[in-house]
């Protein structure tokens, strides 16, 4: 089913005149690696930070409603988007009064690209020094994807900072080490380095069962390939492998069952992402990637979980199914 994109969504997070050019245009001036000349639907704030040494700079939307109702929500983005894709779930919690809270993880979006390996632990100090600066005591979790993996962390290692999680389609409910091998982070580099914006394009759209129509993809290619130009392109390209050697190596998996903040599992049913499945033996590449099954099994072993599985929908349930993910996600935070 192909479902049309919300004209919020259409305007706030993908309005751009540089759009409207093919994704690796070369008359096009290219961005920067902190994805300077990409629009973001809200002002954009810098935060220093130091991560092993390293001075760092993490960018940040912070959206106040218009009526607010004294809480406040962090929006965690996914390894292959900017956080303006959240833009329709800033506005809808923001109509229901919530603070929203959108940072750019060290490594991704307009944040710095660090010259040093990611890690979730550094990534979580981060969100906290974030909401230590903003004087946010108490925070809701949303977060989608590799996000998922950070919020699992975060609400392990501060709880008392986390009053409910939204895990949306969240990869990382399995150990991925025990399918794939080890591969060396410059054999990925190179592997990456040789990707088309086309190829990325049908990588999207096999990996994550994309149900929207192909425009609404293209600022996702655009954020990524128009970077190539930059002088600064290989330290971006570094960073985000590192980001998967992150999610590789670094497993949250086994942590989830001790998550005690109530939880709730929103996933799409035909989202079978599973990082690394083609580096994967071909006897193995099946099982991986049953994230609904996997996230049902997981919130049943919780204190205060559950998963809810949308039908016809695949990783980007919340531009994909808006409505159910909002009924969802407003019915959990409001309890």
């Amino acid at each position: 089913m192909i479902r049309i994109l919300p004209a919020a969504l259409a305007a706030a997070l993908f309005a751009s005149p540089l759009i409207a050019h093919a994704a690796d245009a070369p008359q096009r001036e290219p961005y920067g690696i902190a994805l300077e000349g990409f629009a973001y639907p809200y002002p954009v704030h810098l935060l220093p930070v130091v991560n092993d040494g390293e001075q760092l700079a993490m960018a940040y939307m912070d959206v106040a409603p218009a009526q607010p109702n004294g809480r406040a929500v962090v929006l965690l983005h996914g390894r292959n988007f900017p956080s303006s894709y959240w833009a329709d779930v800033i506005k809808m919690l923001n109509d229901a009064g919530y603070r929203v809270v959108v940072p750019d993880q060290i490594g991704f979006g307009k944040s710095s690209k660090p010259m040093g390996e990611l890690h979730f632990d550094n990534l979580a100090r981060n969100t906290i020094a974030l909401l230590d600066h903003l004087k946010i005591d108490k925070v809701d979790v949303v977060a989608h994807s590799l996000g998922g993996m950070l919020g699992v962390r975060i609400a392990r290692a501060y709880p008392d900072r986390v009053a409910h999680l939204v895990l949306t389609a969240p990869i990382g409910l399995e150990d991925y080490r025990l399918y794939v091998p080890p591969v060396p982070t410059e054999t990925i580099i190179e592997t990456e380095d040789k990707l088309t914006a086309d190829g990325y394009r049908k990588q999207l759209q096999t990996n994550y069962a994309i149900k929207l129509p192909p425009e609404a993809i293209t600022p996702f290619i655009d954020a990524r390939f128009n970077i190539k130009g930059s002088p600064d392109y290989p330290r971006w390209l570094r960073a985000f492998v590192s980001s998967g050697q992150m999610i590789y190596r670094e497993p949250v998996a086994h942590e989830i069952p001790e998550i005690t903040a109530p939880t709730l599992f929103i996933m799409g049913a035909d989202d079978h992402n599973a990082p690394g499945r083609p580096n994967a033996p071909e006897a193995l590449r099946a099982k991986m990637g049953q994230n609904a099954e996997l996230a049902k099994a997981l919130a049943a072993k919780m204190p205060n979980a559950r998963a809810e599985i949308i039908p016809d929908t695949g990783h980007l349930v919340f531009l994909e199914a808006p409505e159910r993910y909002r009924e969802l996600v407003l019915g959990f935070l409001g309890r």
